[in-house]
């Protein structure tokens, strides 16, 4: 059994006839508090009773356990990644072909991605030992000693990607060739280097987009690959790279896009904020057609932002800005602290007791759309989801006059009691605990829950929380609502709640429930924002 907080994971043996799986302890094998913690891992043969299933390794992991799977077929290996709850630290494991674990990587030590070669001889590391932006080494699968691993690429200007959660890997090794993804301060790109690290040619991409999903196709000798990339203004698509030939093709696995973003003549501008310390924080302004800062004016603006976990805000088409761009309104997105566009640097110095740097840069996001002219804060619209809505929070109570509108997605507010549900535990790496005196203080400094005012004049601001959420309980947004409503001091400006009892976390959410939502928001910015709706 696994649950909607620490994930899970499978991989199929080699031979097809059984699964290695993850789960929580069962009834009786933790007390009742622990079944939703304590992830292990099993192998279940096919067709047989789940009580045979063998034990293969977990009994010594964290409570906040997180693990994920990847097999090599041909040598039958299996690779083990753990990491210990949200914070971005990770242990290794290699399960050899006879069933033999073995540990290379421990929590602390830097190492945060491996994968396998195509051949399962060597193990490609990406670590971030004095090396906060990352670097790749390379290990034997028989050997594995990290201490005494090859060095393939150093640490570059730009950052290595993680992969973590199922995602496809950021690095990928073919027969002759290592495909690996960059992050560039939000925008990513894919490079070629031969298996040592010599740059080679790397496939045709799109400027200012999002480049990953590195797949290889053909056989062990081949080092052709599919890929994802796409932008703000163009749907992502699949494309073929044949190394070979030096052509990359788009694939008919490609998104049509509902609204054409380029022909509708949107635009897109990269320019940087400075935060309160001084720091250069990168901002991206998707433009409506015919927009002239010199001419147009300030217009209305929505602007959003993350700042977590070491996540990175990518660039990606969406339809639904179509909506809002349409009325001549800016859109914006922000890369603050807090995630993992610069590397672990700029993802420490927004968690934990820094985590006020992260609603600094936001707050000087906003002001810089502001001072610049693209919009004035009679005409601003905030937006974020999750740890993205503890931002929302942390702003309207922080800085309420800078914005119109605020629209939090299920957001985390209380955060003196967060890590008390379900999947509080998970967050502690990431945000602390009340049990830490200095983080105690700084969570108190911030928590949305605890520092509104009584008569503050806050701007209007939409919670939407859905009742299944297993990762923020719909608790958060309750009590949130209910005390701006109470303490609201601006008879103008409501404080709404949107409850779902058919979503969660926003994975899962049933089609015609993410249209309703979609209608309710933009319905709630466009009067907001005093638009008059053009059909």
């Amino acid at each position: 059994m696994n649950t909607g907080t620490a994930g899970g994971s499978l991989a199929w043996a080699p031979d097809g006839k059984g699964v290695y799986y993850t789960r929580h302890p069962r009834e009786g094998e933790k007390p009742d508090e622990d079944l939703n913690f304590f992830q292990q891992a099993y192998f279940h043969t096919l067709g047989s009773d789940t009580a045979e299933d063998r034990f293969e390794l977990g009994k010594d992991f964290p409570r906040i356990a997180e693990i994920q799977f990847e097999p090599h077929h041909e040598s039958g290996q299996l690779l083990l990644t753990v990491q210990d709850g949200d914070g971005g630290e990770f242990g290794h494991y290699l399960r050899s072909s006879t069933g033999e674990w073995r540990q290379f990587s421990q929590f602390g030590d830097k190492i945060v991605n491996a994968t396998f070669s195509r051949d399962g001889k060597s193990l490609y590391l990406l670590s971030r030992q004095k090396s906060p932006r990352g670097k790749i080494v390379r290990v034997s699968t028989e050997a594995l000693n990290v201490d005494s691993a090859d060095l393939i690429l150093a640490e570059s200007e730009d950052t290595l990607v993680t992969s973590f959660y199922g995602r496809p890997p950021s690095i990928l090794p073919t027969a002759n060739r290592l495909y690996v993804q960059f992050q560039r301060g939000g925008p990513s790109e894919v490079r070629t280097y031969d298996l040592d690290g010599k740059p080679l040619k790397a496939p045709d991409q799109l400027t200012v987009s999002n480049a990953g999903g590195l797949t290889p196709i053909g056989g062990k000798d081949s080092d052709e690959i599919l890929f994802y990339n796409g932008s703000y203004v163009v749907p992502g698509a699949i494309f073929h790279h044949v190394p070979e030939k030096g052509s990359t093709v788009k694939t008919g696995l490609a998104s049509r896009p509902l609204v054409d973003l380029q022909k509708l003549g949107v635009t897109v501008v990269r320019e940087f904020a400075t935060s309160k310390d001084g720091t250069k924080v990168p901002v991206n302004i998707i433009l409506p057609p015919g927009f002239d800062l010199e001419k147009s004016g300030p217009l209305p603006a929505r602007v959003t932002g993350y700042g977590g976990y070491g996540i990175s805000l990518s660039p990606g088409y969406s339809a639904l800005n179509s909506v809002l761009l349409k009325q001549d309104v800016i859109l914006a997105v922000a890369n603050i602290r807090g995630g993992g566009e610069y590397g672990e640097d700029w993802h420490r110095q927004g968690n934990l007791t820094n985590k006020q740097n992260v609603f600094d840069d936001f707050a000087a996001v906003l002001k810089h759309m502001i001072d610049r002219g693209y919009t004035s804060s009679g005409r601003l619209a905030i937006e974020g989801g999750s740890n993205g809505g503890l931002l929302m929070g942390a702003t309207l109570t922080q800085k309420p006059h800078l914005v119109k509108a605020v629209v939090s997605h299920v957001g985390i507010y209380d955060m003196l009691r967060v890590e008390l549900s379900a999947n509080g535990s998970f967050n502690i790496p990431e945000f602390g605990t009340v049990k830490d005196p200095e983080q105690f203080k700084a969570l108190r400094a911030y928590s949305p829950y605890h520092n509104t005012k009584e008569g503050a004049r806050y701007p209007a601001t939409f919670f939407l929380t859905g009742v299944n959420d297993p990762r923020v309980e719909a608790m958060q947004s309750r009590k949130m609502t209910a005390k701006l409503q109470s303490v609201q001091g601006n008879p103008k400006a409501p404080i709404f709640l949107r409850t779902s009892f058919d979503s969660g976390h926003g994975a899962g959410t049933p089609l015609d429930e993410k249209i309703a939502q979609s209608v309710d928001v933009h319905a709630f910015l466009i009067d907001q924002l005093g638009i008059e709706y053009r059909d």
